[in-house]
């Protein structure tokens, strides 16, 4: 079953993604910041106004600073050739000689004042709408994830696609101050540029070949660093992994029992030392390369600030001059170096931004047709698997082929067979994860996809022999299985006495409300068995037309298990119900039993129609018995 996704797709059967690795790739990437500033003004238009509008005040403050500072200077210079200051200071401000020097320090100091305050004032509105655009994205993220098909979270490469979106939303928040940073400064160096072009032309020209390099060599690096990050991820996955099995309560055990922890430590190092020596290899040519273009800009600088010095001399600007130009002339240097550079990383930016952007274009296969049959409020003839084939993508060998059975309604059906039979398999192409390569699945004589997926699901209560251990409270670990009734206690207390969870719970010192798992405080963990019971009731919560339990009581003991299964067949009554196990015990209890080998049905009966024919079935039920005799 192959996959199309929308965008550039770096997936099994898919083309691979390309790094971009060409100037003009680097800077077709820039197109991911038009969807990011809409994004950023969606999050919050009042916050994203005042961000501008503070940003653009702040923007010519520089210019008319450098510019009231000429003026003070030239008055200073004025006040020196009238004789200077003798008489004292008192005297001066009677006849009004010093009025007009006060004016322009108080001028002074208020632009600076304000400079401050603006700036304060722009970074707390950029603090707060980067922290809400980081919120409302990683909940769109997840939103989309919720979305996708459970073959994007089975597909290792879209794994690592979902890894860097997932870092790109905290990575990349910042890029809102950087974006609204080049703007300002953009403001500033057209303010700064029109006072040199009045005065001196031709230092915009030297200004910008002297920059020309440094921006060029900050392009190929920050293009250099995207590439080594983007081919380390699924080894930056593996550290990520490596840090949780090597740290984690549910590993140490394990860990401590075999002796991994160096083993894990020295994995770890082994690959954290690859990446950095990638990472170094960049930022050495990025430092070398970095010193010689930084040093072209200095003598392009001093080169212009002596001729303006020699044009002082010679009587072409005044002191004041001199000052505002060499002034201006730096500021612009390191404006311009700025901005160039900020271009560059904004570049650089919006390739991070791709694999993020990139994430949301893929789109599900498995969805709700755009007129959905109703659910039908009670199951007629039952669930009929006609001559259904499966293969995992990639795959060359079929999971399960030629399955053609019915469930019939109100009928408990057993499933059995070795490990990797397409038990498991089945189950998820009934609750519709996956959709069959061939054949097709009938409910009540229509094929599932004509039902609305969420309808479906919420009338199928599935327990997976990898359930989750949810570390929430225990009532919310049931309640799970029916989120949208979270508060109804009386259904949740229900649910764990069917599942004999009660008694469980019973026992925990704050009850229902007691934290689970040893992950946060306060919390406590349970056994094996114990997490299985909280697992079981979470199909009760469902309180589905369908029951799946897909090897539900591995970790209960023996009197544990004969208990909820004797309760299961008692509350299943009327209802539908698919059970896997390797316990024939527990599925001699059932209707039928459906016997699978090498992905496909090689017996269909009751326990007792199938130990008479002597097959399969029969062989695996002795290998059992005889390890009780």
């Amino acid at each position: 079953m192959s996959r199309h996704y929308a965008g550039r797709v770096r997936s099994g059967r898919n083309e691979p993604l390309p790094e971009p690795s060409t100037l003009r790739e680097r800077l077709t990437a820039l197109r991911n910041v038009p969807p990011f500033l809409l994004s950023i003004w969606r999050t919050s238009r009042w916050l994203a106004i005042a961000s501008v509008v503070l940003r653009l005040l702040r923007a010519v403050l520089p210019v008319a600073t450098l510019y009231v500072g000429k003026l003070i200077i030239d008055e200073v210079t004025h006040l020196l050739r009238a004789g200077g200051v003798h008489e004292g200071v008192a005297a001066w401000f009677g006849n009004g000689m010093l009025h007009h020097l006060w004016m322009l320090l108080a001028l002074e100091f208020t632009l600076a004042v304000s400079a401050d305050l603006l700036g304060r004032v722009a970074a707390m509105c950029d603090a707060l709408l980067t922290e809400l655009y980081s919120n409302s994205t990683s909940v769109r993220l997840m939103e989309h994830a919720a979305s996708l098909d459970l073959e994007d979270f089975e597909d290792a490469d879209l794994q690592d696609r979902l890894d860097r979106a997932r870092r790109q939303v905290a990575g990349r928040s910042m890029l809102l101050s950087q974006l609204l940073g080049q703007m300002q400064d953009s403001i500033t160096i057209v303010s700064f540029a029109v006072g040199l072009l009045v005065y001196a032309p031709w230092l915009i020209v030297l200004l910008l070949v002297a920059l020309v390099p440094s921006f060029a060599g900050e392009m190929h690096f920050n293009a250099q660093s995207y590439a080594v990050n983007f081919q380390w991820t699924p080894e930056r996955r593996e550290l990520d992994y490596l840090r949780m099995v090597g740290a984690s309560a549910q590993t140490a055990k394990e860990v401590k029992s075999f002796g991994l922890n160096r083993f894990l430590i020295d994995r770890y190092a082994e690959l954290s030392q690859s990446i950095y020596r990638a990472n170094r290899r960049v930022a050495f040519r990025r430092a070398g390369w970095g010193g010689v273009f930084t040093t072209i800009g200095t003598i392009g600088y001093y080169a212009a600030y002596a001729m303006v010095a020699f044009r002082t001399v010679r009587g072409d600007f005044s002191i004041g001059d001199l000052t505002f130009l060499a002034a201006s002339f730096r500021r612009l240097r390191n404006l311009l170096e700025s901005l160039l550079t900020g271009f560059s990383q904004v570049a650089g930016q919006a390739m991070y931004l791709d694999d993020l952007f990139s994430f949301f274009r893929i789109q599900p296969e498995i969805l709700s047709p755009a007129n959905p049959r109703p659910f039908p409020a009670s199951l007629r003839e039952g669930i009929a698997f006609e001559d259904v084939g499966f293969r995992y993508p990639g795959a060359e060998r079929w999971a399960v082929r030629h399955l053609t059975f019915t469930l019939r309604a109100g009928e408990v059906l057993a499933l059995v067979g070795e490990n990797g039979a397409g038990k498991t398999t089945l189950v998820k192409l009934l609750s519709r994860l996956y959709d069959p390569d061939e054949g097709r699945i009938l409910l009540d004589g229509h094929p599932l996809a004509e039902y609305d997926l969420a309808q479906l699901r919420a009338h199928i209560g599935v327990i997976f022999q990898d359930y989750v251990r949810y570390y929430f409270t225990a009532s919310d670990n049931i309640a799970v299985g029916r989120i949208e009734a979270r508060d109804d206690d009386a259904r949740i207390a229900d649910a764990a006495r069917r599942s004999i969870a009660d008694a469980v719970i019973a026992r925990l010192p704050k009850g229902y409300a007691q934290m689970l798992g040893k992950f946060f405080k306060e919390g406590i963990d349970l056994s094996g068995g114990e997490w299985q019971k909280i697992a079981i009731a979470r199909a009760y919560m469902r309180d589905a037309q369908l029951l799946v339990l897909d090897e539900p009581t591995s970790a209960l003991d023996a009197r544990s298990e004969f208990e909820v299964f004797q309760r299961f067949k008692e509350l299943s009554s009327g209802r539908s119900a698919v059970i896997i196990s390797h316990r024939f015990s527990t599925v001699r209890m059932a209707d039928r039993i459906i016997v699978m080998r090498h992905g496909q049905i090689s017996e269909i009966g009751s326990h007792e129609q199938l130990l008479a024919a002597d097959g399969h079935y029969a062989e695996l039920f002795e290998l059992q018995a005889a390890g009780y005799r």
